[in-house]
């Protein structure tokens, strides 16, 4: 696809990444992963993380194009008052991640169904039962401490979470699901494999029959396995695009 030139096109910078960004909005509608107007995802574009493109506020996924997408600086403190300022708490969770947590490149948090619900369990670990659930095994990290809406605060306790790089996802309890990645294909590929683990679980709890664990060391040995399987996710998110581009979708304008 063909960059526009700046005399036709507002918001210019980091055009690639506004185009990635805006697919994997449109994809996350499409599988009923988002909610209402509500829901964020964030894309550092500075060597420092620092500076990233977000979705800007109280616009539906369905309707974010690679234009429209807010380019802000997390370090900015007058962010909240200038015109055109983010949703407060994308502000509070996603400025506070790429303040903090320089190796967070992507962060998509939904209150996607399957992921919620097992966030909402007394015992929100995902025992590896198959082969996605095991994706993620010693991989993500449960936050315990809700407090309420998504505020500096709580974006403050998530990026303590994610400190250590090999934390990619963030069980919310009480809230729903936050995933990282290197980059927008990486992060929707682990989003979506995620909320389809977590779906698997849920039905698998439903059959109230004894549940098949792998071992932590057949667990740990598939999840290596994927991570590490060249391509997947780029050719995953490649094909995405390509149906929307298919579809005649206004998302890379």
């Amino acid at each position: 696809m063909a960059e526009p030139t700046p005399l036709h096109r507002p918001n210019m910078d980091h055009w690639q990444e506004r185009v990635d960004m805006a697919a994997a909005f449109r994809w996350t509608e499409r599988l009923g992963m988002h909610e209402a107007v509500a829901n964020h995802f964030s894309l550092a574009v500075s060597e420092d993380g620092t500076e990233f493109l977000m979705n800007p506020n109280q616009i539906h996924f369905s309707r974010v194009k690679a234009s429209n997408l807010l380019h802000l600086d997390a370090k900015d403190k007058d962010t909240l008052s200038k015109p055109g300022a983010p949703d407060p708490t994308a502000w509070g969770l996603h400025g506070s991640v790429h303040r903090l947590c320089p190796h967070v490149r992507c962060v998509m948090h939904v209150h996607s169904i399957h992921a919620t619900v097992l966030a909402c369990l007394k015992d929100s670990r995902l025992p590896p039962i198959d082969q996605n659930t095991a994706t993620f095994f010693n991989r993500y990290a449960i936050d315990d401490e809700f407090g309420g809406l998504a505020f500096e605060s709580e974006g403050m306790r998530c990026s303590e979470l994610l400190a250590d790089p090999k934390i990619k996802t963030l069980i919310m309890g009480h809230h729903g699901i936050l995933i990282t990645g290197n980059d927008v294909a990486d992060t929707f590929n682990r989003l979506y494999y995620f909320e389809r683990a977590a779906e698997t679980y849920i039905r698998a709890l439903q059959t109230g029959q004894e549940l098949r664990i792998m071992s932590d060391e057949l667990a740990e040995k598939t999840a290596y396995e994927i991570e590490t399987y060249p391509g997947q996710a780029e050719a995953h998110f490649s094909e995405i695009k390509a149906v929307l581009d298919e579809e005649g979708s206004s998302y890379a304008s």
